[in-house]
């Protein structure tokens, strides 16, 4: 596994289980709603970088697909 691969893992893990929490839904289902996501498809994608970032910004991507239907990347 290389160090890309393990810090995509440690990632997902981070956001599927605030998933869990924060919607109140079994894991199974959190899986399912993160891995269908562009925001997940965009995370295993090495050129756009995104496994660089916490998991908590990643996490704010995945709310805004959620609410909006679209990532919405708001710079500062």
């Amino acid at each position: 596994m290389t160090k890309q691969d393990q810090l995509m893992e440690f990632c997902v893990q981070d956001i599927i289980e605030r998933i869990v929490k924060e919607h109140n839904i079994d894991y199974d289902e959190a899986m399912n709603l993160f891995y269908s996501s562009q925001t997940f498809t965009k995370l295993n994608d090495i050129e756009t970088g995104l496994y660089l970032e916490s998991s908590d910004y990643v996490y704010t991507l995945f709310q805004d697909e959620l609410y909006f239907g679209e990532i919405i990347q708001t710079e500062i």
